[in-house]
């Protein structure tokens, strides 16, 4: 090809491109040889698309006073549209988007205008429908399914509908119609969508505009061609399947009011939990798509094909099906955009994503293409040599050859990922640990053989088996569940046994699936991804505190699907906002509210537990985690509860909660409380009331005990005056009781305390007060005196056993080097401001080494101390241990520094 440097006229220009046009559309060519004026249109709007506005002013100007007018006007309209879409897509004029949206907008503005006339020609002969109980007037409401629904509907589609109404009652003739004939509300609009049907579907002298299906109604073509919402709802609970949840994904309300629609379909398509219970029939699914496919037939036809359309949207949409519930992005309709969600949340690779959805535009267009021919509902191949040279020319390939090397790379790449989705095979096989399940022996036979599989207590386990197995609770299983569980456990006998202790393992892993096997969807999840069951063994073995908490928070079997998103650290801006919208979604409704908190808490609190356990976080890096997680969620939590006591509209409240102790200090654990106070700014005394109602709602917020458990446990204790003090306090309050009445042990409660949500002003400010105590001059002296007394005060409290070491209050453990740290702030602060970072305690040891405070070996040293302690801590906790005991062989090296330092620093090794 040459370039041709001489400049075109816009004539010129014009000529080419409908040359174009009409050597790659025959329809093309008959809609101009039978329609002159469309030619002029052409001419003039080529630049343009064909906008939804442009169609309505269209329908506007036209005279529509009967059925065969209507017609008429609509099909004008269609081959207005049609020809310029197919005359700016050929010519690169228009993208996939602009063809799909200006075919969208034509069927729902045709289905309009058709309802319109013929809901008032009806009207006139039998009054207005009424619902029985409401007393208001009924409307139509149309669904578009499919492609239409998804809104994106191709040129030469068929539209998939489904007819709907509110509520049942009759016809009520007006004054201008009050002697007309009374009928229900069904026939009426079984009447109204049978002519909307003729309107658009009958083929006249000028053609037709859309080809109806109602096929997706409720019982098919055997149902009523209309469904009130009761009997549709009905339907929908009792009587549909997977495969119309499948197909409900894309339904949307074209015409009439959306919102009683959407009640009905969210609940039926997106269950709350993660609904891998679908999977079993999905993956019939799959197996029908696949060997219609495979069919001789269809191996040239790009929809059906292997490779083809129908493969992405399945991939897509099955995605949605399983976790739309639980993933409020996920409940979008267009194809392409589901898949870019799946690619942002990592459910998809992106590398996988970038190729189906280029897979898609190619076939997309390539379906344009192929129906531009003779205006055609057909996805298949030309078999002419010629139409092959008009698809060649029309995707932009130099022949036919070239594009059926660029087609057959797409539909590779999507039978690779079409088939990725469904690689896991539940297992079966007649094992020994299947003989132990399905057909127990013996019980010492059973012992033996739990025995020669490496467990040590089999006799003990063998008998929890046979228990289980004859246990009232497995046998009223349903049917489907206990299946389920018989596959399951026999794999879960054998997983265990590779992980040690052996018996403790098995024994959470069947307290697990005991908690779960009413849920056909937790069972089905386990059975479709058998490297979950190997991560779940991996964290019963470690520890019987995650085993608990996945045991009372299953919902969190679903983090274990993916390694690379379980073992990512946090990006806790983006989590927020994916926290917020969320929320923000299901605004009015606390409960709702309250339970996405702790599932989100859950979700990011096991992750990090699973990160620990792979020894991913050092101590430090833990806590810092599971602080920012604390922080967001009081953010989120005084949020929510603000309008809730002061109206929706009222502007934020200058309100700040300030966190001590473990929350303080960055130093949370898995299942620390949270030490918290409220701080409200005294502008605002006039709400104090109101901060103080709110502040109540905030602590039940966190308290409360939902079906997701309790977000965290609190305790304000630390306010000004304790337990007698007010629920919340004024910045200057607060400023004056430090000053003037404050105990020592209060104040070094702030060498561990921030601010941590709420308004940054008031958190300002207690910054700079928090920094004014810390930095105050103090005789060194009576301060180590107070300080050495409060210690030896909690001591007497504390009754430790005398066998052993407990790593948070024995001599030389976690207390002491706190205490340690919290004296030479209070002392030194006023000469080095470093010390009132708030960095943890083993930054601030390290920073007062540095500093020359204290010798640099014994502070380095306890710090060490300190991390290993917190380590200790931090797997007692894990397998549900309230204290820290520490064997006195260990014991005694770690606490060689630490004790060394108290008597360095505070002159006292008691």
């Amino acid at each position: 090809m040459t370039e041709n440097t001489a400049v075109n006229s816009p004539t010129d220009d014009f000529s080419a491109a409908l040359a174009r046009t009409t050597r790659l559309s025959r329809y093309a060519q008959r809609l101009l040889a039978a329609n002159g004026p469309l030619l002029d249109d052409l001419r003039q709007n080529q630049g343009r698309p064909f906008t939804r506005v442009e169609m309505q002013a269209a329908l506007a100007t036209a005279s529509i006073d009967d059925e065969a007018k209507l017609q008429r006007a609509l099909r004008d309209l269609r081959k207005h549209v049609m020809l310029r879409t197919i005359h700016r897509d050929l010519n690169a004029l228009a993208d996939l988007a602009e063809v799909t949206a200006a075919m969208t907008a034509l069927a729902e503005l045709s289905l309009d205008a058709a309802v319109r006339q013929h809901r008032r020609w009806l009207g006139e002969m039998y009054g207005e429908p009424v619902g029985h109980d409401s007393g208001t007037v009924q409307e139509l409401i149309i669904i578009g399914m499919g492609k239409l629904g998804g809104g994106e509907l191709n040129v030469s589609s068929d539209i998939d509908l489904i007819f709907a109404y509110p509520e049942d009652g009759e016809t009520r003739g007006t004054s201008e119609t009050s002697g007309v004939k009374k009928i229900s509300n069904h026939e009426f609009f079984t009447k109204l969508g049978q002519r909307i049907i003729a309107a658009l579907h009958e083929v006249t002298a000028d053609g037709f505009v859309f080809r109806v299906d109602m096929r997706l109604r409720p019982y098919g073509d055997s149902g009523a061609l209309v469904s009130s919402y009761a009997m549709l709802e009905d339907y929908l609970v009792s009587q549909a399947r997977t495969w119309e949840r499948y197909a409900w994904i894309k339904a949307r309300v074209v015409c009439g009011p959306a919102g009683g629609l959407e009640q009905l379909r969210r609940p039926f398509v997106f269950r709350k939990y993660l609904d891998y219970g679908a999977l079993d029939e999905l993956r019939k699914l799959h197996g029908q798509i696949r060997e219609e496919a495979r069919r001789r037939d269809a191996l040239d036809n790009i929809k059906t094909g292997p490779g083809g359309i129908r493969e992405i949207e399945f991939t897509a949409q099955v995605f949605q099906l399983i976790r739309g519930g639980r993933e409020q992005a996920l409940q979008i309709i267009p194809t392409l955009a589901v898949l870019a969600v799946l690619a942002e949340r990592g459910l998809l690779p992106r590398t996988a994503v970038d190729e189906l959805s280029a897979a898609y535009r190619f076939l997309r267009n390539l379906e344009h293409r192929l129906q531009y021919l003779d205006d055609a509902q057909t996805q298949r191949l030309p078999d002419k040599i010629e139409d092959q040279q008009l698809i060649a020319e029309a995707m932009h390939f130099a022949g036919y050859a070239d594009f059926l090397v660029a087609l057959a790379t797409h539909r590779g790449n999507v039978i690779r990922h079409f088939e990725d989705v469904f690689t896991a095979e539940p297992g079966n096989g007649e094992c020994a640990e299947a003989r132990l399940w399905l057909s127990p022996p013996p019980q010492p036979e059973a012992a033996a053989i739990l025995a020669a599989m490496g467990y040590p207590n089999a006799e003990s386990l063998s008998r929890r088996l046979a228990a289980m197995r004859e246990s009232s609770h497995y046998i009223g299983l349903p049917e489907k569940n206990r299946a389920r569980l018989d596959g399951l456990i026999p794999r879960v006998i054998e997983i265990a046994a590779r992980f040690t202790p052996a018996d403790a393992t098995l024994i959470r892993m069947l307290d697990l699936l005991e908690a779960i096997d009413r849920r056909e969807s937790y069972l089905a999840l386990l059975t479709e991804y058998p490297p979950v069951l190997e991560r779940i063994a991996r964290l019963a073995s470690v520890s019987a505190w995650a085993s608990d908490y996945l045991r009372r928070h299953p919902i969190l079997l679903d983090e274990l699907l993916d390694t690379n998103a379980l073992l990512a650290p946090p990006h806790w801006r983006k989590l927020a906002r994916t926290l917020q919208a969320d929320l923000d979604h299901h605004a009015g409704d606390t409960e709702r509210q309250m339970d996405i908190l702790r599932h989100f808490k859950q979700a990011q609190l096991f992750r990090l537990l699973a990160q620990d356990l792979d020894g991913l976080m050092t101590v430090e890096r833990l806590s810092d985690h599971l602080s920012e997680l604390a922080d967001r969620l009081l953010a989120e939590t005084l949020r929510l509860c603000w309008p809730l006591v002061a109206g929706k509209d009222a502007p934020p409240p200058r309100v700040a909660i300030a966190g001590y102790g473990k929350l303080g200090g960055k130093e949370l654990g898995y299942a620390s409380d949270l030490d918290i106070i409220f701080l409200y700014d005294d502008s605002a005394e006039t709400q104090r009331e109101q901060f103080a109602r709110l502040a109540q709602r905030v602590i039940s917020w966190l308290n409360t005990l939902t079906p997701a458990g309790v977000l965290y446990e609190t305790d304000l204790r630390l306010r000004p005056d304790g337990e007698s003090g007010l629920l919340v306090t004024s910045i200057n309050a607060f400023r004056d009781y430090q000053q003037k009445h404050a105990w020592v042990w209060e104040h070094q409660a702030l060498t561990r305390a921030r601010y941590c949500a709420g308004d940054p002003a008031v958190g300002e400010a207690f910054d700079d007060i928090r920094l004014d105590i810390l930095t105050m001059a103090r005789d060194a002296a009576q301060l180590r005196k107070d300080v050495v007394a409060m210690r030896d005060k909690m001591r007497a409290n504390k009754k430790l056993a005398a066998d052993t070491f407990d790593a948070k209050y024995g001599p030389g453990g976690i207390i002491d080097i706190e205490f340690i740290v919290q004296y030479l702030v209070l002392a030194h602060a006023h000469r080095y401001w470093e010390l009132t970072r708030n960095l943890g305690t083993i930054a601030l040891v390290r920073i007062a080494a540095d500093l020359k405070l204290i010798p640099r070996d014994l502070g380095y040293d306890s710090a060490d101390a300190y991390r290993e302690f917190r380590r200790l801590q931090h797997l007692a906790r894990l397998n549900d241990q309230r204290e820290t005991p520490v064997p006195p062989d260990i014991a005694a090296g770690l606490t060689r520094a630490p004790l060394a330092l108290w008597d360095c620093v505070l002159g006292d090794t008691a």
